[in-house]
């Protein structure tokens, strides 16, 4: 077997590979929060059939010698934490995150989640929650009667009531950081979770060190960009096209063999 063949194949899955990252953000491009993937690639091992710098019979070291590639495989995704821009919404519970930090929210399970889309609401009992109904971590409650509501940059939420105009504090939004955010855990809805490579969450207010601020009545929007996708598309296609090629030619070449041996 031609080892040209299962070289192209390796190229051919990993091709495939980066097309479905490409059109999982192309999918994406107007959800909230989503932060785009980028697909990591490294070669195989190599067939050394000569050792870089070994003595060759007249006595002299092999410059660079005799190494033979076997393809290459994806080696992971990353998803890429650089900021979305900002939809102005003016709806008094859209929040939008400038800067490092994500919302905590809890999940039925009582585990806790991370989300950088900031579309809250209140339940039936007052409390805010995220697009999906999953409680704010702290957990905030809104009065019955609130006739407005402010949350300020630092995350202090406070609210109006009945006909007085004084605002009252009623909850602290904080936000989680973490050394390695593209370590956490995509779990789908917006939302991630903490892994061994993210590092253990950190909690403070918005603003404080390297937490971002919270900007009210607007939305951070995805960080894909439509032209990059759709040229990476374009030399994946390619890419792969070329790999296809390389295909054909081993096997073309197999052939010549196998009918000049008859």
């Amino acid at each position: 077997m031609n080892p040209a063949m299962w070289i192209s194949k390796t190229g051919v899955q990993a091709q495939d590979a980066k097309l479905q990252a490409i059109a999982n953000n192309l999918a994406n491009v107007n959800t909230v929060g989503f932060k785009r993937d980028r697909v990591v690639f490294e070669d195989l091992f190599y067939q050394v059939d000569q050792q870089p710098g070994a003595q060759r019979a007249d006595n002299t070291l092999a410059p660079s010698g005799v190494q033979l590639g076997n393809g290459t495989h994806m080696v992971g995704t990353q998803k890429v934490f650089t900021t979305g821009s900002l939809q102005t919404t003016s709806q008094p519970l859209d929040v939008a995150i400038t800067g490092n930090g994500f919302l905590q929210v809890r999940r039925p399970n009582g585990d806790p989640a991370y989300t950088r889309a900031g579309q809250l609401q209140p339940d039936q009992n007052g409390r805010l929650t995220n697009a999906q109904g999953l409680p704010v971590v702290p957990e905030i409650t809104l009065p019955p009667n609130t006739t407005g509501i402010t949350i300020g940059e630092n995350g202090v939420v406070s609210v109006t009531t009945g006909s007085s105009a004084v605002p009252t504090e009623v909850g602290q939004l904080t936000l989680t950081s973490f050394v390695n955010p593209a370590g956490l855990l995509a779990l789908g809805e917006n939302l991630f979770q903490e892994t061994a490579a993210s590092g253990t969450p950190t909690d403070g207010k918005p603003g404080e060190g390297s937490l971002g601020k919270l900007k009210q009545g607007a939305l951070e929007g995805s960080n894909v960009q439509v032209v990059e996708e759709m040229v990476d598309m374009i030399a994946a296609q390619r890419t792969y096209e070329m790999n296809t090629k390389v295909l054909s030619a081993a096997d073309n070449m197999l052939q010549y063999l196998s009918q000049a041996a008859r």
